[in-house]
C-alpha cells in the first residue's frame, strides 16, 4: 500500500482524507512513477466539489506531476527505469473516464504518450507545476491561428496559466508588443515575466484603453467585459467554460508528452520558466491547506506539492 489524499464524496476540501491506497500495477503501455512533487490546478477542486468528469469512488485527485520511473510495461519503449519524468496524467480529450488514481500520492501509473523527460535545470516541483498549464496555454494559441509579429492582450497575466501565457507570448510566439492585466502587488512580478505593458485592473478598466489587440487571451473568464480590447476582426479565446461573451472560442489543452519535449530546450535555456506561488511548495501533509489558497484565487503562478520519498526500493518490469 501507499499514502495518497483522495475522497469519497463529493464536496469541500474537508472531503479530503490521507490514508492508504493500493500501489498499482502498469499496463502494457504505462510507467510506474513514484511521484516526487504534485501541482494543484483549479479543475482538481472542482472535480472535487461537483461531478463534472465521470469517476469512481474514492479518487485521488491531481494531473500534474514529476517523478522517476521505477517500473514499466513491456510495451514502453521511449522510457527506462531510474528516468526522470513530469506530465499530466489526465487525459481529458479520452472519451474515458479520467483516472481514479491521480497524482496526489506517492505512487501512480501513467501512459508513455503523455509524459516526458524532466529537464536538467528544474527541481521535480519546478517540472511538476508546468504540464497542464503550458498545454492549456500553447492550445489557446494554437486555437487562435496567432502569428509571429501581432499584439496580444492577456487577461488575468499572473495566475498558473497567464505567467506562462506571458511568456510564451514574448520569447516563443514573437508577440510584437504583450499587456497583459493583473492586480496592484503583482504589476511588477508581470512586468518581469515579459510583459510589455501591464494593466492594473484595480486602477484600469477595459474601456478606458484605447489600444487594440490582434488577440485577446482571456484566462479568467472575463472576456463579456475585455472584448472591448480586441480589434473587430480579432479570435478572442477564453480557457473557462461557458465563455462569457459570444464571439470567444473555449480553447482546453491537449494532453500530451510531445509538446512537453518540444519546451524541453527553451526550459533548459531559462528562456521559459516555471513560476510557483511564493506560499509553496506545500508539503504532503499540507495538501488541505494548499488547496484551500488554491481556491481565493490569489495564486502568483503555480500550488505545488512536495512529495516525500516513499523510500521503497521498488522496480517493476511488467
Amino acid at each position: 500500500m501507499q499514502k495518497a489524499w483522495f475522497y469519497k464524496e463529493y464536496g469541500p476540501k474537508e472531503v479530503l482524507k490521507l490514508g492508504d491506497f493500493p500501489i498499482p500495477t502498469p499496463l502494457h503501455n504505462q510507467l510506474l512513477v513514484q511521484v516526487r512533487a504534485a501541482a494543484l490546478n483549479p479543475i482538481d477542486f472542482k472535480r472535487r466539489q461537483r461531478p463534472i468528469f465521470p469517476s469512481d469512488f474514492p479518487v485521488v485527485p491531481g494531473c500534474d506531476m514529476a517523478g522517476v520511473v521505477i517500473g514499466k510495461g513491456g510495451g514502453v519503449t521511449k522510457f527506462d527505469v531510474g528516468d526522470e519524468v513530469y506530465g499530466n496524467i489526465q487525459d481529458f480529450n479520452a472519451g474515458e473516464k479520467l483516472k481514479q488514481l491521480g497524482t496526489l500520492a506517492e505512487f501512480i501509473v501513467v501512459e508513455e504518450s503523455l509524459i516526458a523527460t524532466k529537464p536538467n535545470n528544474l527541481s521535480f516541483e519546478e517540472a511538476a507545476s508546468l504540464p497542464l498549464a503550458v498545454q492549456t496555454a500553447i492550445e489557446g494559441f494554437k486555437t487562435a491561428g496567432f502569428k509571429e509579429g501581432q499584439t496580444v492582450f492577456i487577461v488575468g497575466g499572473a495566475g498558473g496559466v497567464g505567467t506562462l501565457v506571458v511568456q510564451l507570448a514574448k520569447h516563443l510566439y514573437g508577440a510584437s508588443h504583450v499587456v497583459a492585466t493583473t492586480s496592484t502587488p503583482k504589476v511588477e512580478f508581470v512586468e518581469k515575466l515579459g510583459a510589455d505593458r501591464v494593466v492594473d485592473y484595480r486602477k484600469t478598466r477595459y474601456d478606458d484603453i484605447d489600444e487594440k489587440y490582434d488577440f485577446l487571451y482571456d484566462t479568467i473568464g472575463d472576456c463579456k467585459n475585455s472584448f472591448v480590447v480586441a480589434k473587430d476582426d480579432a479570435p478572442i479565446v477564453d480557457i473557462t467554460w461557458p465563455p462569457s461573451h459570444p464571439r470567444a472560442i473555449y480553447s482546453s489543452l491537449t494532453v500530451c508528452g510531445d509538446d512537453l519535449e518540444k519546451l524541453r530546450p527553451h526550459l533548459e535555456s531559462g528562456k521559459l520558466k516555471a513560476v510557483i506561488d511564493p506560499t509553496g511548495p506545500y508539503s504532503f501533509g499540507e495538501v488541505i491547506k494548499a488547496f484551500g489558497y488554491l481556491e481565493t484565487g490569489r495564486a502568483r503562478g503555480k500550488v505545488v506539492i512536495s512529495v516525500p520519498s516513499a523510500g521503497k526500493n521498488m522496480q517493476r518490469n511488467i
